[in-house]
């Protein structure tokens, strides 16, 4: 037999070597479980294809709350229940388009008005931004790389199409790392634009892939300069615009029908296993059950979700009893409002709820790597003492650093240690808010092992608390 198959046992301080074999058996156990009899790739093939997309306050929300309820039912739940908050309700109002009919060059004299047969671009409308009305906006597109070059050439924005060409960094090995460094165009790039008078913006896509598809996601206007229409531009035609662009005059029509509808009501799913011992000390696990509208929200975040019942399944179907109490959270509306994360905040600390840890996947369902932590030194300390049992399954890092959107609003409000788990990076922003985060770009092992690791944390520190 190859070494590889045996699960040997470390020598962990302050942990008896009868207790330590224990939970090498236990986290044994839940991982055959999971690997064997687990439901999240089936649970997955649900939500993404009977469902599909589940942006806040349109009706897959609706339907992914109703099945969320039932698969926790389902999957073992002692209580299962709805928690209600208000979620914004932007709806992207029909195609987004984008063209090319016109490039005006100045460097042939003979040619200076050299035009296009009509060249669709591929883009599609950034999260909570306006549409342009029925009848469109023509314009010069603006280059710039950076909001440094945004304002060397303020003077030069009024009546524009600004187009921040920022590329993803490929030098981060850390993809987190580079979707942060570009994130912020999206996020503040139409309002910058907008300060100087342009008529809209167009965001090169928060990716690295090698396809052409657009990248949603949110924007945030600010409040002092107009709102103005934004989008994001696939990889490839955002190479061909701003080549265009740099030779000379480029001008594009673009049609976006994005616009907000009132508030109305969604909700938190929840299912709990109650503590036998210790039932006012809780561990949180979640995801969150929106995803964008332009996909199927696979990765982003129909695996964390089914990660989280996965473990809720597990747990019941070995016949684990837990000494604390464990929710298992399917949040609402992180992609534009993160309203889920702040009402379950909100109402655990108006009932004086004890958080003694809260962990969340969404970062895909590719293979687990590390685990993150945001906790005091000597709590992850007491944490690193765990990692020889879990490294065997794949997370063989334990870092200071981790968390997620949702359970935040935790952390800010109780200072309740946080975690995260964190699968291989490298793929994730390839799908990530795009129309290709579908239920086939999962692969089965690599999902349920992200259940399995996530179990295992979850079951030490319900042993032995933090």
């Amino acid at each position: 037999m190859k070494k590889w198959l045996f699960f040997p046992l470390f020598v962990i301080a302050g942990v008896s070597a009868g207790a330590q074999q224990e939970d090498s058996v236990m986290i044994k156990r839940i991982s055959d479980e999971i690997l064997t009899h687990g439901k999240a790739y089936e649970n997955l093939r649900h939500l993404t294809k009977k469902i599909g997309g589940r942006l806040a306050g349109s009706p897959g929300m609706v339907k992914a709350e109703q099945w969320g309820l039932k698969t926790m039912q389902e999957s073992g739940a002692d209580k299962a229940w709805l928690q209600e908050c208000m979620v914004p309700h932007w709806v992207r109002g029909g195609k987004d388009e984008m063209w090319c009919s016109q490039i005006v060059s100045n460097k042939n004299p003979k040619m200076p008005d050299a035009r296009l047969m009509r060249k669709d671009l591929d883009v599609i409308a950034l999260g909570n931004s306006i549409g342009t009305g029925k009848a469109g906006i023509a314009a010069e597109v603006l280059l710039v790389n950076s909001f440094d070059e945004l304002e060397a050439k303020k003077d030069l924005v009024k009546d524009k199409i600004v187009f921040y060409n920022y590329k993803f960094n490929d030098t981060y090995v850390q993809t987190f790392l580079a979707y942060r460094d570009a994130g912020q165009y999206r996020g503040q790039g139409p309002s910058r634009a907008a300060k100087y008078g342009a008529k809209a913006v167009i965001v090169r896509s928060m990716s690295h892939a090698a396809d052409n598809n657009p990248h949603t996601g949110a924007t945030r206007y600010d409040s002092a300069y107009a709102k103005i229409p934004a989008v994001a531009i696939g990889l490839r035609d955002a190479d061909w615009l701003s080549e265009q662009a740099a030779k000379g005059t480029v001008k594009v029509s673009l049609k976006t029908n994005g616009h907000f509808l009132p508030d109305t009501i969604g909700h938190n799913v929840i299912g709990e296993l109650k503590g036998s011992e210790f039932p006012d000390e809780i561990i949180v696990v979640g995801g969150h059950l929106d995803s964008w509208d332009n996909c199927e929200g696979a990765h982003d975040d129909g695996a964390g979700c089914v990660q989280t019942m996965e473990i809720l399944r597990a747990f019941k179907a070995i016949g684990y009893t837990p000494k604390r109490t464990i929710r298992f959270v399917l949040f609402a509306n992180e992609e534009n409002g993160l309203r889920g994360g702040n009402k379950y905040a909100e109402e655990a600390k108006a009932k004086g709820e004890k958080h003694i840890f809260a962990i969340e996947s969404d970062a895909g369902g590719f293979t687990p790597r590390s685990l993150g932590f945001t906790l005091p030194d000597d709590k992850f300390a007491k944490v690193l003492q765990w990692k020889p049992l879990i490294a065997p399954y794949g997370c063989t890092e334990f870092l200071k650093g981790g968390g997620g959107a949702d359970i935040g609003p935790l952390a800010r409000t109780q200072g309740t240690p946080t975690g995260s788990l964190n699968p291989d990076s490298q793929r994730y922003f390839d799908i990530h808010h795009a129309r290709s985060d579908v239920f086939e770009a999962v692969n089965k092992r690599e999902l349920e092992l992200g259940a399995v690791n996530m179990a295992a944390i979850i079951y030490l520190i319900d042993k032995y608390g933090l």
